[in-house]
């Protein structure tokens, strides 16, 4: 069955192999990221469109109320109702927490915590005014699980994904609303290249090292791809996890076990 879903960070990446994964299913797909990349959505929007499906394209900083609950309307306007969210918008910093500033500590909140957390309250108001439930489904990381030294305010934002997804699940369920989030490991995308940049600086490593020293903890032996990711949630937003809410599953190749 169609549904009407919005995806936000979905210029590239993870957020863009989703957009794409879920137009492939048979859904309508309006696509976010900041105003800055939105050559890049509209080339996604293409891609959906191609595919025979609907798309609009929404810019909107997710850490802005006004944006996000903008963002929400327009799409349910676009399509007629908004029937899944998908919180992906992120960003990564690495550094010592004693290098951490109170200017970098705020900022990753805002985006990765704050702007989640927008994003499930502005997708839940629209999905209840409906009448119909829905699906929630957010951004968390393994560190939500694990953290990684020099990834602490990342890893800090991420455990408040896991715990805000949790609390979102016990509120929502009388609304007939499931809220869930995935947990990438290493990924092969834009991302991860700077990880891998600013880890191998901390470590006196040439760029590249950094990644694959951390590949090795992959029992199944390769860096997942957007692809791998889409595929779970592509799950969660279908009817088949229609029992399943509350949970932060790891996608990471056997890197860490529940």
């Amino acid at each position: 069955m169609s549904k009407n879903v919005l995806v936000t960070g979905a210029a590239r990446g993870i957020g863009k192999g989703i957009a794409l994964r879920l137009a492939a299913d048979g859904h309508d797909v309006a696509v976010n990221d900041i105003a800055a990349n939105e050559a890049e959505l509209e080339t996604v929007a293409k891609e959906i469109r191609d595919a025979g499906r609907r798309s609009a394209v929404v810019t909107a900083d997710v850490s802005d109320p006004a944006a996000v609950t903008g963002m929400v309307a327009a799409t349910a306007e676009a399509f007629g109702s908004l029937d899944v969210m998908v919180a992906n918008a992120g960003i990564a910093q690495v550094l010592p927490l004693l290098e951490v500033t109170p200017e970098d500590w705020d900022r990753m909140m805002a985006i990765n915590a704050r702007g989640i957390f927008l994003c499930y309250q502005a997708a839940a108001k629209q999905m209840i005014e409906q009448g119909n439930g829905g699906k929630i489904i957010g951004a968390a990381s393994i560190v939500a699980h694990r953290p990684f030294a020099l990834l602490g305010h990342y890893s800090a934002s991420k455990w408040a994904v896991r715990g805000l997804t949790q609390a979102a699940a016990m509120e929502w369920a009388k609304h007939g609303i499931t809220v869930n989030a995935y947990c990438p490991g290493i990924v092969g995308t834009a991302m991860w290249d700077l990880i891998d940049e600013k880890l191998a600086e901390s470590e006196g490593l040439r760029k590249g090292q950094a990644i694959e020293k951390y590949s090795n903890l992959i029992h199944l032996g390769r860096v997942s791809v957007p692809e791998d990711v889409a595929g779970y949630v592509s799950y969660l937003a279908s009817p088949d996890s229609d029992y399943m809410t509350g949970q932060s599953v790891m996608i990471d190749g056997g890197i860490q076990f529940a």
